[in-house]
């Protein structure tokens, strides 16, 4: 058996539960992928991508629905290290990836080099739906999960003074007929750690350039912040991280002060 076939058998046998039934439970709960799709499947390099470009394979092989998926990278000005490792473990992976180069962090670096972060998310952004509009796709995959999910709410609560989250997917704004969506959105992190280190894989933390001379443990990151929150919160409430989760499907109008609805304010005075 291959290095690859070992791996893609951890993902539906050793870690069923953890990572393949809730992926399954994704795609169907939330109708990520249905009929006749063309998905593009977007590969950072990290842990979180790759292992969704191999769930997409999966469910290629063993789902019910006929679609098509491409696997794409894109190269905003990673350096050669970071391009290499891509490519090293797409092969170890058997995923028929393909790059295209951008030049993002050159240019929010020179258009904000003291805040590119924004700047480069929102091109990154851009870039990826002109790039599946090209391969005639109609969805865009990304890797992220659970815990980027609950991460989002606490943030929203704690600096954005709004409750809201990170949906499982919407429509684009901007590019008719394109939709986004998070297949790996029921998936723990931890899950993902443990089914990258049982197997052996190295993967990219971060590639971004503006990030690269920062710890991999910085204290400073508002979302490292939160996650070391709901890390602490956890050894008193082992459910906290489910109940953050389920606090957005359980929203009681009847008992908030206000909320937005089409971008139009309403208060519960409104019905007092």
């Amino acid at each position: 058996m291959e290095k690859y076939q070992e791996i893609e058998r951890t993902i539906i046998k050793k870690y069923r539960k953890e990572l393949w039934s809730r992926f399954i439970k994704a795609v169907r709960d939330y109708k990520l992928i249905n009929e006749s799709d063309k998905v593009m499947v977007c590969i950072s390099g990290g842990k979180d991508s790759f292992l969704l470009a191999k769930c997409i394979q999966e469910l290629k092989k063993h789902g019910k629905v006929e679609f098509e998926a491409k696997y794409v990278v894109m190269d905003p000005g990673y350096s050669k290290n970071h391009l290499d490792k891509i490519l090293y473990n797409a092969k170890l992976l058997n995923i028929n990836i393909e790059i295209f180069k951008s030049d993002i962090f050159e240019v929010a670096e020179k258009l904000n080099s003291e805040h590119p972060c924004y700047l480069c998310a929102r091109m990154r952004r851009g870039c990826l739906y002109n790039k599946a509009q090209e391969l005639g796709c109609n969805k865009i995959a990304l890797g992220h999960h659970f815990d980027d999910v609950i991460e989002t709410i606490l943030l929203s609560i704690f600096y954005g003074a709004e409750i809201k989250t990170m949906l499982p997917k919407l429509h684009s704004e901007n590019f008719e007929g394109l939709e986004l969506i998070r297949p790996l959105y029921l998936v723990k992190e931890e899950d993902i750690i443990s089914w990258r280190n049982y197997n052996n894989l190295e993967f990219i933390n971060c590639a971004c350039k503006f990030t690269e001379n920062i710890e991999k443990n910085d204290e400073t990151s508002k979302r490292k912040e939160i996650k070391n929150l709901i890390k602490t919160l956890k050894k008193t409430n082992k459910n906290i991280d489910y109940n953050i989760f389920k606090s957005v499907d359980n929203i009681n109008l009847d008992c908030v002060l206000g909320y937005l609805k089409d971008k139009e304010k309403y208060t519960f005075l409104d019905k007092y």
